[in-house]
């Protein structure tokens, strides 16, 4: 078995335990069920990237989020330019089968952070009818377990 086939073949207990660390973090799997979950949360999250570094998909693009996350959340530049990379950058690695671990780990963070930070505060259902002030924290609990799946 080649090197590249070993890093995509869903891996055995053997080879977990004698792969690298380096190339267990890096390697992406090809069972059905982490796929699912990967392109589904890479799907998902695009949007939402794009909203905040391209301004697609009517969001204010980089110099406006970066001004929302830094003057009125105030976040540090630092953390704010992460949140930024790990939904766009991260959301296209996971649809191409690229660093895996680590994009759903940055989108976990992302998704970990704005519960806490933001929507834990307006319970647990989204503002589907507009009768609540805020949305609640549902789907960023839901984006949170489809990153653990492709992280584990």
């Amino acid at each position: 078995m080649s090197h590249a086939s070993t890093l995509n073949a869903p891996a055995t207990r053997t080879q977990t335990s004698t792969m690298k660390p380096l190339q267990r973090l890096l390697a992406t799997s090809d069972s059905v069920a982490p796929t699912i979950a990967r392109l589904t949360l890479g799907l998902v999250m695009f949007p939402h990237g794009a909203q905040k570094a391209l301004g697609w998909f009517g969001g204010y693009g980089y110099s406006g989020t970066m001004g929302f996350f830094t003057g009125t959340m105030h976040i540090p530049a630092v953390f704010a330019f992460l949140a930024i990379a790990a939904e766009f950058a991260g959301s296209l690695a996971l649809i191409a089968g690229a660093f895996s671990r680590v994009a759903a780990f940055g989108i976990a963070a992302v998704m970990a952070v704005a519960i806490a930070t933001s929507h834990l505060a307006h319970g647990f259902f989204m503002n589907w009818s507009g009768a609540q002030k805020g949305e609640g924290f549902e789907f960023h609990l839901l984006a949170l377990g489809l990153a653990v799946i492709v992280m584990i």
